[in-house]
């Protein structure tokens, strides 16, 4: 019987074998599926690998990163803790927003990874990935309010944050977002017991 991370390689392999997005891996250093761990009870779901990710090949490592770690911490968590992935597992060139139809590519593969990682609860960075789960979606007036939602059989509680470049960018964002995160471990832990 496979465990989880040998479920999540396979994944890997069949999106390399599938070919997904061809016009994004030619442009990409490599795939970047996800980092963390695999029995996590909080995913976090960004849009797509940035220039740091892509040459590292893990999620989330540069400067919005460091600030996502600040944030873990802040709420008594390290990253061993949680999963984080994004919804495109190539960098767009250019660091541009993910295409919708690049979007949809993933998808499958990205409710795959969470049948088997089985998150209690998903936080989605930003409005691209807030919006794959919440169609409708006003990351201004939505951020921080939990919603449950079904694909097929599954049942996600998801909560969208503001992207922690939105931090970097706006400095007046940094105490937003770090409010939302705590308020997001907070309603993680009770659907967690």
């Amino acid at each position: 019987m496979l465990n989880k991370q040998e479920f999540l390689e396979q994944l890997k392999a069949d999106i390399l074998e599938n070919d997904i997005c061809p016009n994004l891996r030619e442009t990409a250093t490599q795939l970047v599926l996800g980092d963390g761990n695999p029995n996590a009870n909080i995913v976090f779901i960004g849009e797509a690998p940035g220039k740091a990710e892509d040459e590292q090949g893990l999620p989330f490592v540069g400067a919005s990163g460091r600030f996502l770690n600040e944030m873990l911490e802040a709420a008594g968590l390290v990253r061993a803790d949680v999963y984080i992935t994004n919804i495109v597992k190539y960098r767009p060139p250019n660091n541009r927003d993910p295409l919708p139809e690049e979007k949809r590519a993933f998808w499958p593969y990205l409710m795959r990874q969470l049948e088997i990682i089985q998150p209690k609860v998903i936080i989605t960075l930003g409005r691209h990935s807030g919006a794959v789960f919440i169609p409708d979606l006003h990351i201004s007036k939505d951020h921080g309010h939990a919603r449950k939602v079904k694909y097929h059989d599954s049942e996600f509680l998801v909560i969208p944050l503001y992207h922690p470049a939105a931090a970097l960018y706006n400095g007046s964002m940094r105490q937003t977002l770090i409010d939302d995160f705590l308020a997001a471990k907070k309603l993680a832990d009770q659907s967690i017991h």
